[in-house]
Formats: structure tokens, sequence, C-alpha cells
């Protein structure tokens, strides 16, 4: 019914009329004017707001709540459509449009006892191809007391009416690669080869040169190969590895002649080295069902394979580009009626990372097949030089093209979890590195200074019920049982001062720090002060982390284990080595950061690093270079608990080892900075953590010197005490040392 057959019908009905001049959405039509002087009265029942009755079914709209605009319609149309057809139409409607919001104008509306028209002005804001308007009237029955809708299809939009529905032609750009500081891919759209053995099909007599070749090729060795096969079916077809086309189509056809030897192309994107920096770089997932509708409304047909983790979750807006796209109208045939909209690709920008790929597979090869994690930064900027956390993964198996998308379910229910990133997301307690906050603590309350002495013996016997045991207790008592004549040989510290106290680890002294200070009512002082240290929040990383945990101590066995790190502190690697880098750099925490710029094809580029302050370690210049000399002490000092580990280390450096018990074998800790001050080299950070394997300084100080090693000099210069050469491992464990 329009506006103009209303005019009739009020006035067979001598009733009144009204007419609302419109507004924004929200605002309410003007008041109906009264009946002339000396007319006829008639009685009139007040129907309720057409206009509110239209504005609430679009803010319906809005919402996605179609079971509240489908309760808004009248009877006649829920009799030709149901609630489930209803909102699949719209659901359809708006996923295709790719619809990001509504804005309406009500122009007029007319009103009879039991009927409305309201005639608005919509703007259908969509992702894909801008803004689409249209000129709509809505009209509306009044049933029980309330305006109910008498809905038609055009009122999703007018092209609609007989049937017809939307259609969107996608134009999806190649998605962006990503790179390391140097321009060297880490991920990009190339063609690779799976490689993969099927064991029945190996002859015999190619079986050695075969395995001589493969290692070779993937760096695996002859016997992880062999064991891989060895207890296979006969038709498995077991996967090795992947490479882009570059590696093998030169030696292509002298693979080939290996029997058994599976060669499987493919196109799509590669995770070059089957993933460096894996856990930061991340990896690409299809959407879900259950993401269907979301990432439609963005703008995506449904097809793409997303950021799920990493750079490449956090670059998704970037690396996919901007879609291009023609909105169709087609009839019930499939037939195109009309084209209502398009735009035009734009390209996907590519993402630089602060990493260097050389380095960080070098860092990658330090940790080993160790579990735990290596964090290094720039001790001067906060740029991420690597984070390797182990084990890693390849994110080419999460790509259905590759042949060896059959080696997920395994990746996936391994229980040591490759997919963690144990550098950013590992929620670890941090053992005696700690130290060197509750020192600080110390140091700033007023009651101590780098030079207070302090007994330290086996044991601490402070605490009214029971008694603690030094570092130095437990490996007397390990040498004890070891040695052949029943006697062990580590000492007690003895009197140290606050500096020494750290350099040896002293347990007693620190349970005392800890002890002490919450009964001076300062109950907080080390608790505030590992939150000034960064810790317990977040860094600001652009990729998934952990926010650890720090409590303040609400007795004095809480606040005890506090001082050395323990039970409820927990840190994450890059907690740690952000703030050793503050610790070096005179104080300034920065946030730590892997994105180097984003590059479009065009243009200048985005997302350009800059070091970012965002705070100060909140110590006196005094107490920094306490603890500066303090952690240079552990290292150059014969007694310190790093000496045999990195005084020969040519590259100046300050640490702190840790051993973090876990209730089972402990982690072992070692964290620091450089100051060799080399022009054009950059000073750097490291946290080193090795997850249940024994002391600090027996496995991470060695790990730390390696890192440092391979930075300044490019390559290992030093034996691990496990290691008979570089990356060959000698005997399943190292020498013993005493560490705390």
């Amino acid at each position: 019914m329009n506006r103009y057959r209303l005019y009739v019908f009020f006035a067979l009905l001598l009733l009144l009329t009204s007419a609302c001049s419109g507004g924004s959405a929200g605002q309410t039509p003007e008041a109906a004017s009264p009946l002339p002087s000396g007319s006829p009265q008639v009685s009139v029942t007040h129907a309720p707001d057409a206009q509110s009755a239209l504005e609430t079914f679009l803010s319906y709209w809005q919402q996605d709540d179609y079971a509240a605009m489908y309760a808004m319609l009248n009877a006649e149309a829920q009799a030709t459509i149901s609630e489930e057809a209803f909102t699949e139409r719209y659901r359809d409607a708006v996923n295709v449009m790719s619809l990001q919001g509504l804005d309406w104008e009500v122009r007029s509306v007319l009103t009879t006892p039991d009927r409305a028209e309201v005639a608005f002005h919509i703007a259908y804001d969509t992702v894909l191809v801008g803004v689409l308007e249209r000129d709509q009237v809505a009209a509306f029955t009044l049933e029980e007391g309330a305006w109910k809708l008498a809905w038609e299809e055009g009122l999703i939009l007018p092209e609609l009416r007989g049937g017809n529905r939307l259609v969107m032609n996608y134009k999806i750009p190649a998605r962006g690669s990503i790179y390391d500081r140097n321009g060297q891919p880490l991920a990009a759209y190339t063609s690779a080869y799976a490689l993969g053995l099927i064991p029945g099909q190996i002859d015999p007599e190619q079986e050695e040169g075969l395995l001589i070749r493969l290692a070779r090729l993937t760096g695996l060795t002859i016997e992880e190969i062999y064991a891989k096969y060895q207890y296979a079916q006969p038709d498995w077809y077991i996967p090795l590895a992947e490479f882009p086309a570059d590696v093998i189509d030169p030696i292509y056809d002298s693979l080939v002649q290996y029997k058994g030897l599976v060669i499987a192309p493919y196109e799509s994107r590669y995770y070059y080295g089957n993933g460096i920096a894996s856990q930061t770089v991340g990896y690409l997932l299809s959407i879900t069902p259950e993401e269907y509708d979301a990432y439609r409304r963005r703008g995506y047909s449904g097809e793409e394979r997303i950021g799920a983790a990493g750079v490449e979750r956090w670059g998704e807006a970037y690396l996919t580009g901007s879609h291009g796209a023609t909105l169709y109208v087609v009839d019930p045939e499939g037939n195109i009626v009309t084209q209502l909209a398009g735009r035009q690709a734009v390209p996907a920008a590519d993402v630089y990372l602060t990493i260097d790929r050389d380095f960080q597979e070098k860092v990658d090869a330090a940790l080993g097949d160790f579990t735990g994690a290596i964090v290094v930064l720039e001790r001067d900027t906060g740029r991420v030089l690597a984070l390797a956390s182990s084990p890693n993964f390849d994110p080419n198996l999460f790509d259905p093209q590759n042949r060896n998308f059959v080696a997920l379910g395994d990746m996936l229910s391994d229980p040591r979890n490759p997919l963690y990133n144990r550098a950013t997301q590992g929620e670890y307690p941090l053992g005696s590195v700690f130290k060197v906050i509750t020192m600080s603590a110390a140091l700033e309350s007023g009651f101590y200074t780098p030079d207070t002495v302090y007994d330290c013996q086996y044991t601490f016997e402070e605490l009214p019920d029971r008694v603690l045991y030094d570092w130095t207790w437990e490996r007397y008592q390990q040498e004890k049982e070891e040695s052949e004549d029943g006697e062990g040989y580590t000492k007690p510290s003895g009197l140290l001062t606050l500096q020494e106290g750290l350099m040896r680890s002293c347990n007693p002294y620190f349970w005392h720090i800890g002890l002490d200070l919450y009964r001076r009512n300062m109950t907080t002082a080390i608790s505030d002060m590992a939150l000034g240290f960064g810790l317990g929040a977040k860094t600001g990383i652009e990729i998934e982390e952990s926010p650890g945990n720090i409590t303040p101590p609400t007795d004095i066995i809480m606040a005890v284990n506090e001082a050395i790190g323990q039970d409820p502190v927990l840190v994450t690697p890059l907690q740690v080595a952000r703030f050793m880098a503050a610790l070096g750099n005179g104080g300034t925490l920065y946030r730590p950061q892997v994105i180097d710029h984003v590059q479009p094809v065009v243009g200048e580029p985005l997302e350009v690093f800059a070091p970012e302050a965002q705070g100060a370690l909140p110590i006196s210049a005094e107490t920094l270079k306490a603890v500066q000399d303090a952690m240079r002490m552990v290292v150059a000092n014969p007694r310190g608990t790093a000496y045999h580990r990195l005084s020969t280390l040519r590259i100046p450096v300050a640490g702190k080892t840790g051993t973090a018990q876990t209730g089972g074998d402990p982690h072992a800790w070692f964290a620091g900075y450089t100051y060799a001050e080399i022009e054009g080299v950059p000073d750097i950070a490291i946290a080193v953590i090795v997850e249940n394997i024994g002391e600090g300084s027996q496995y991470a100080a060695p790990i730390f010197r390696r890192v440092v090693e391979e930075y300044f000099y490019n390559r290992a210069q030093s034996l691990y005490p496990w290691e008979s050469g570089i990356g060959v491992v000698r005997t399943p464990e190292p020498t013993p040392t005493p560490t705390p």
C-alpha cells in the first residue's frame, strides 16, 4: 500500500491524517495536527509508534539478531517463510555483501488505526564494494497492540524481490611474503616438493646411497632417517621434508633414480627450512565453519587460508591485501540480472622481521634437541634478533596440498606441544636469576648496601617451623653419594657481601632478605620491584605471549620462596631477556619488537621499526651499578657460578645462573647481556632456559656462550661439555659443576 492510497483510506474513514518528517535513526515523528475547530469529533485510539518499530527491526539487523527480527514479522509474513529460511536469507545476503554496518534515515510515516507505512533511506556499508544506498518503504499491521512488519524480500535489498539473490565474484591477490631483516624469505608462495619414502619400494642395493643422499639434503642423520621407516609397513608413506623447487630441480633427475623415494610437487605457501622460527612466523589454517560468517562479513570468500598464529596472524590484514570484487544480482535460475558495484584488488604487502634468518638457524641449533627456549634482543633497542623454541614444527604440514600433510596428526599429538612458543608464552619459575630483582629491592629499601655481610652456610634456620638448605649442601650430598671415599668437597660460601651473595647465588642470603623485608612491613617490596622490572605483564610484542605471574606474598613462606624466584613467581623468557637488556643499557625497558617493517607494492613502508621505550627500572643509578658489577662477578670471579663456563669468553658479558625447582628435574636458566661496545655490532641480551634438565651452569650457561659466539664471530668457537665436535653429542650428560 503506497502513501497516496493511504490518504484516500484516511479520507474515507474520516480519521486523523498524520505525516512525520524523517530524520536520522532514533528521531521521533512530528505530532499529528489537531482537527480544525468545528470539525466532527472522532474517537481515536492511538497506535504505537511505527517509526520506532522500524528502527527496532533495523537495530536487530545491526546486531545479527535474526530471531528477534523474525518475531517482529506479522502473521501473514511468518506464514510465507520459516524462521530458519528467513535467517538464512539474511545471513546469505549480508555475507555476500560483506556487510559491516547499516545506517538509515526515516523520511515519512503514514498511519491508520491498523496500518502504517514508513518510508526510509538506508545505506549498506560493505567491506568490498563500498556503500550501497536505497530508498525503501516498510509496511506494518497492528496485531495485538503492536506494529508487526509486513515483510517481503525487497526489505533486504530491493533487487532481491522475486527470489533473486546476490553473488560476489572475488579477485583474491596472492598472499604477501614474510622475510627476515635482510630480505631472505621465511614464508612465500612458491613451487615446492614434498619428499617421502615408501619402505617396501626401496631397493636394498640403493638403500645406503639413498640414506646418505637424504642425510645431506635434509640435515637429518642416517640413523634418524632409517628409524623413521625401520618398523613401518611396506606400503606406508613416510614423510621426510619439503624443499623449494629451486633446490630440487637441479638434482631432480638424480633423485628420481632412487626407488622408494617419493618426490611430490605442489604449489602453495612454503615455509623455508621446514619452519625457521616457526612459532614466531606462524602458520595458515582454513576458515572453520564457526568462523565462516565472520570472515565473509570481513570480505573473505571463505575459501582462503588465514593466519592462525605468529606473524601470519598479526599481519593478516597486510598479508591478505584487499580483495577485488564485483557484486551481481542473479535470478533464481542463476542468470545475471544486474551488476550492483565492484572494485579492483589491491596487492598484499610483505612483512619484514627483525630476526636474521641465518642467526636464527644458529640459535635453533644451539638449543638442539633440548626442550626450552632462547631469546636474543638488541640490548639498546628492543629489536628481536632470534626467538628459538624447542621443539619447533613444520608449518608446511598444515597445507593439504602438501603430500606430507599426512604427518600433521602426529605433530599435533606430540606431547611436547611444538606449536607452543616457549620463548614468549612459556611461564616458568625463574629460580636464582630472580635474585637480581631481590638484590635491587634490598638496596632500594635502605636497609642493605652492596657491602652488607651475611654468613652463608649450608642451612637457613630463621623460619620458626622448618630448615631450608642451600645448593651447596645439596651439591655436597650428591658428591658424597658419587665419590668412592664417601666424601664431598663443596663447602658453604661463608661470609659474603650482598654482591658476593649474588655472585655465589647464596640461597640463605636471599631467603633472609625476603623474610627481613616482609617482617619490616615491606611486604610488597620484592613483588613491586618485579613488576617494575616488567614481570607479571605482557611486554607488547606483536605475537602471542603470556603475562606470567607476580603476586605479593601473604605469609613468610611465600616471601622467602619469592625472594629466590620460586612459587608463585612465573616469567617468560622474553620478559627475562627484556629486563636483562634494561640492566645492560642503563635502565630502559624497551618493547620487544619482531616486525622491522611492512612493505606495500607501491609506496613507503608501513609499521616501520623504531625503538619504543616503555619505562625505566625503578632503581637508582647506584643500585644499577651494584647489580651490574655483581653480574660481572658471576662470570669473571673464580667463585662465580658461571666462571667455569664463561670466563674464557673474549666478549665481555654479565649474567646470572638459575636452577628453578619444579617438583621434578629443575629448569636450567642463564640470562645476561654483552657489553662489548663494538662499533656497528649492537650489544645483545640473552635469556636461555632448558626444561627439566639440571643446573643452570651445566646447560644454560654453555648455550648462552654458544649464542654469543655465533653472534659476534659468526661461528661456534667452543664445544659444549657434552660434545665431541660442534653439533656432535659425545655423552648424554655433561660433567656436573657447582651452581645453585
